[in-house]
């Protein structure tokens, strides 16, 4: 496919940023279970955080545009072939992972309304509803921003330039995966649904890392592309489980308990490699230090901010003292990597457990020096839920800079999880 003449050439309802309601990450569908077994009353509010202030969303990108796009996307549905897929395909080796009547609710559902102001040079945009509905709309807004912001600074391209820049890009991605191929035990998925330059280049990365790698390439996080190019659908639970059910808790015990109480239901849904513990949500060594004996028995843990190494350390320690033989348990990187950074991760612990990587923006949106003054540089942006049942959210992460929710929650969260002085680390994406 000639990416360059396509974009040159493309209209948006030819071209739409997404596509499918399965344009997600296969993490979303089984949240999304979870919350409609166990919490389908509770209502949430999701809201668009930009965390790179420098980048002027609302100056680069035409509020007309958005809301086409927004619109677009609640006409989806699910299609025939996708809901076969889903239904009969066999993930992570259990088939009919999607109970039936999940999958009933799912072919009916349309994303509800959304709310979209200007505040200066960003856009506040926000979600209201139930949660499994609201829920869905995560990964499609950020999908759209994100390729908005990439189709402002490449509608200013005229058909060569574009031939060359993307011509740059490949050669950029190929040099990774060629540079990766010489790793030993790799075992690398595709996470960058999120902040990807757009979907056919999300596409495109893709099918070069499962031509270049081969088995060391296990997946996509993306359903409709690991439908398209049958792939394995990669995927389990993110920091919205417990984020949700902590800010429903009544009191401070049953605060400290939620994070818990996530896994619990998790627990009774799910087994093997979909039994992964994602502990950062309110300090990683907290959780592990608290957590009940039978978490231990779980298949792994994906680090998702601070030190990798110091958590994945964490991690070790803690399955030791638990009786447990770290040699049989899966750590996942998944924050702000790329090549350098998963060699070395690979180099210091493929000795000590089996390490997987989820591979996310530096794979799907590496366009840095690619342009003139860096315009498609990569940035952090985040599409979180805010409240429940009118109760603010919280997240404190193993890195601050990534925590989000009122100050006064954040202090009594930080109090009740024992969370003290914290290393700030700069959010690369």
């Amino acid at each position: 496919m000639d990416i360059a003449t396509r974009v040159y050439n493309h209209k948006w309802k030819i071209d739409p940023i997404v596509r499918s309601l399965i344009d997600t990450d296969f993490y979303k569908l089984l949240m999304c279970q979870s919350v409609f077994r166990n919490k389908p009353d509770t209502q949430v509010t999701f809201s668009l955080i930009n965390r790179s202030v420098h980048v002027p969303l609302a100056h680069l990108i035409d509020e007309g545009e958005l809301r086409e796009q927004l619109d677009h996307i609640r006409t989806l549905s699910l299609s025939r072939g996708e809901s076969t897929w889903l239904r009969g395909n066999t993930f992570y080796g259990k088939r009919q992972m999607f109970r039936p009547d999940f999958m009933e609710w799912f072919e009916n559902l349309r994303l509800p309304a959304y709310h979209l102001e200007r505040k200066g040079d960003q856009y506040e945009l926000t979600f209201e509803g139930s949660w499994p509905e609201v829920m869905m709309w995560e990964i499609p807004a950020l999908a759209v921003l994100m390729e908005l912001r990439s189709r402002a600074v490449l509608n200013n391209m005229d058909r060569f330039e574009l031939q060359v820049l993307y011509a740059r890009g490949m050669t950029k991605v190929w040099e990774k995966i060629e540079r990766l191929r010489q790793i030993d035990g790799l075992s690398i998925a595709d996470f960058g649904t999120r902040r990807r330059h757009s979907f056919l280049w999300q596409d495109w990365c893709v099918q070069a890392m499962s031509e270049g790698l081969g088995d060391k390439f296990t997946g996509t996080s993306n359903c409709k592309i690991a439908m398209r190019r049958e792939l394995e659908a990669i995927g389990t639970n993110a920091h919205e489980l417990p984020m949700v059910y902590s800010a429903l808790a009544q009191n401070d015990a049953a605060l400290a308990q939620a994070p818990y109480d996530v896994l619990s239901d998790w627990h009774e849904e799910h087994d093997g490699n979909l039994r992964i513990i994602l502990p950062d949500t309110y300090g990683t060594q907290g959780f592990l230090d608290r957590a009940p004996d039978w978490l231990a028995g779980w298949t792994g843990i994906r680090i998702d901010s601070g030190d990798p190494a110091r958590a994945a350390e964490a991690a070790i320690n803690w399955w030791q003292q638990r009786g447990e033989d770290p040699s049989q348990k899966r750590v996942i990187f998944s924050d702000g990597l790329d090549v350098e950074k998963v060699a070395e991760l690979q180099k210091k612990f493929a000795s000590r457990v089996n390490v997987s990587f989820g591979w996310g923006t530096l794979l799907t949106n590496d366009f840095r020096g690619l342009v003139p003054n860096d315009g498609l540089a990569p940035f952090s942006v985040v599409c979180k839920a805010v409240s429940a049942n009118g109760r603010p959210t919280v997240k404190l992460s193993d890195n601050p800079e990534k925590a989000m929710g009122p100050q006064d929650e954040i202090a009594r969260y930080k109090r009740v999880f024992g969370v003290g002085e914290q290393e700030r680390i700069k959010v690369v994406v």
